[in-house]
């Protein structure tokens, strides 16, 4: 399915943003600030044996784009093309699934749109590159998951994000599963239960006996976990076992944003915890104040859990300064596309996290 090229029609650019809800493709001439034209895909695309299933991402991307590019010739000249001068594809899974979207995508968009120019992102190159840009920083996103992602613009640095069984720590999955955990064991009369969250379970899910068969079967986990994270923060004020959860959750998020802020040699505080358990600390001087984003659904929850990790951040990071994010993955997916269409992309390449085609750099 190929895209209507005028030749000299003003240059437009693709962004994408593919994760667990679903596909969402931005239009967007190469100077404009905002995106002509946004349109969803509800369906998330399907991950199988050899990853990120790249014939389903095309099946959903190429018709969305025909109707973006309808839609904005239609109201800007009626009967004309657009030419795309560069895509930016954003998913979930990119880093450790994304080979089979490597391999087939930039033939794939060429072929069918004309475009040279294709990055393949991590969503969390996307969620930072919509919450600071191309500026050095560090962004943590955050939702069903959680993943740190800095860079000084020469290399990236990376934390958890390695899902709800091996990590994610401090996500909405874990905050869900740590509330889940304090319910049922007051359920069962052991200690460091919850009953107020057992009454959380209860409302929600009904008998606590019976939550194992509704989770267990289910694809979805992680979400059906994630869905009870705000059931922890409504409690939190009132209840020392919830208000517990978000404190480490918000230690969890801190840490990981510790390990992958950017800061001059010297600069700043670290801190790690011996063989012994007991936690050392060191502090430097010097060096410019790095800029640490917030990005996602799970910081929505407002201050039960923003109050204990600025804290948090603050002890840690105490020559950072939060701000806040300036737009979404999506917004991110966009800003890179028309990055790479004018030859400006500072963000750095990287074989998984951000693969670059046609601008002659290659992906790392």
């Amino acid at each position: 399915m190929a895209v209507a090229v005028t030749p000299g029609a003003e240059a437009y650019v693709v962004g994408v943003d593919s994760g667990g809800s679903g596909l969402r493709v931005a239009l967007g001439t190469v100077d404009a600030a905002v995106p002509a034209a946004t349109t969803v895909c509800p369906e998330p695309v399907r991950t199988g044996s050899d990853g990120i299933d790249a014939d389903h991402l095309l099946g959903q991307l190429l018709p969305a784009i025909e109707r973006l590019t309808r839609d904005v010739t239609g109201a800007r000249a009626s009967g004309g093309g657009v030419r795309v001068a560069a895509l930016a594809v954003g998913a979930a899974g990119m880093a450790t699934l994304g080979d089979d979207l490597r391999a087939r995508l930039p033939g794939s968009l060429a072929a069918s749109l004309g475009a040279r120019l294709l990055a393949l992102a991590a969503d969390g190159v996307t969620a930072y590159a919509g919450a600071l840009g191309q500026r050095p920083g560090a962004v943590v996103a955050g939702g069903t998951g959680m993943i740190a992602l800095g860079t000084d613009l020469g290399t990236w640095r990376r934390a958890d994000g390695w899902g709800h069984l091996l990590g994610d720590s401090g996500g909405g999955a874990w905050i869900g599963r740590e509330g889940l955990d304090a319910a049922l064991r007051a359920h069962d009369g052991r200690r460091g239960g919850s009953h107020a969250l057992l009454a959380r379970l209860r409302a929600v899910f009904g008998p606590a006996a019976g939550l194992p068969a509704l989770l267990y079967p289910r694809d979805d986990r992680p979400a059906l976990l994630a869905s009870f994270a705000p059931e922890v923060a409504a409690c939190a004020e009132e209840d020392a076992v919830a208000g517990s959860i978000l404190r480490r959750a918000a230690a969890h998020i801190a840490e990981s944003a510790a390990a992958v802020c950017p800061r001059a040699e010297g600069s700043g505080t670290r801190e790690r915890t011996t063989e012994s358990g007991t936690r050392e600390r060191t502090t430097g001087s010097g060096g410019e104040a790095a800029e640490v984003a917030l990005t996602g659904g799970l910081f929505r929850m407002g201050d039960p859990l923003l109050g204990p990790l600025r804290e948090e951040l603050g002890r840690l990071l105490p020559n950072a300064s939060l701000v806040p994010a300036a737009g979404d993955p999506l917004a991110g997916s966009l800003l890179i596309a028309r990055a790479l269409a004018r030859s400006d992309l500072r963000l750095p390449r990287h074989p998984t996290l951000l693969h670059v085609v046609g601008d002659g750099l290659g992906g790392s």
